[in-house]
């Protein structure tokens, strides 16, 4: 016989609770050990029961989900948790699989995608819905942006920022050239070494920078 996954299930609405637990128990594989209405209910139970996965709501009363996560994980517990929520912002998403959650799902998901949920989990597999993957992407790429962003002013020497604060405020080669008494080569060689360092192709975007990080105002 196939091993069957213990499972506990964590939703403070008795109505989706019993829902979950009668949809659950149809399926051989999986034995439901617990029902938790609170968070701190949660925190007891799984650190008690040692199931395999957590199905967990994240707006739980006395605890919320997230804390709850961090509890268990600090708790030393290694019980897979896959949330199941109706939050589908980023900032819920990323915070829960920070806080060590395994998988996100919505509660509009279908049965089929709740069984494949548990299965990738339960498999040692990260899990997010399809209908919110791509905000997870989007806030990576915007974080892969600002750190590239980050990294690239920090390359700039005191001379260019220099530079680019003068070019910003709309100063011309020569003009930039007779005030920092240099050539005008010299300024040009800055003004590129900024645009290829800073990924920037034109005086707008340069500006634009230059008024974001205060060198001028806006």
């Amino acid at each position: 016989m196939a091993q069957r996954h213990r499972i506990l299930i964590a939703e403070d609405h008795t109505i989706m609770r019993e829902g979950l637990k009668a949809l659950l128990s149809t399926e051989p594989r999986f034995e439901i050990v617990g029902e938790a209405r609170d968070g701190r209910e949660t925190v007891d139970y799984v650190l008690r029961l040692k199931p395999d996965l957590l199905l967990l709501d994240l707006s739980m009363p006395l605890l919320h989900g997230l804390e709850a996560i961090k509890e268990i994980r600090r708790g030393g517990s290694r019980t897979k948790i896959l949330v199941l929520t109706v939050h589908k912002d980023e900032e819920f998403i990323l915070a829960a699989f920070k806080a060590g959650a395994d998988g996100y799902i919505l509660k509009e998901a279908s049965h089929a995608e709740l069984e494949m949920a548990l299965e990738s989990v339960l498999a040692g597999q990260r899990y997010i819905s399809p209908a919110i993957s791509h905000l997870v992407l989007d806030a990576y790429l915007e974080a892969a942006r600002t750190l590239k962003k980050e990294s690239s002013w920090e390359t700039l020497t005191g001379r260019e920022r220099e530079i680019l604060k003068l070019i910003a405020e709309g100063h011309t080669n020569k003009r930039i050239s007779d005030m920092l008494c240099i050539s005008v080569r010299t300024v040009e060689t800055h003004r590129a070494n900024l645009m290829k360092k800073l990924d920037l192709h034109s005086v707008a975007a340069l500006t634009a920078l230059a008024a974001e990080r205060g060198l001028i105002n806006q």
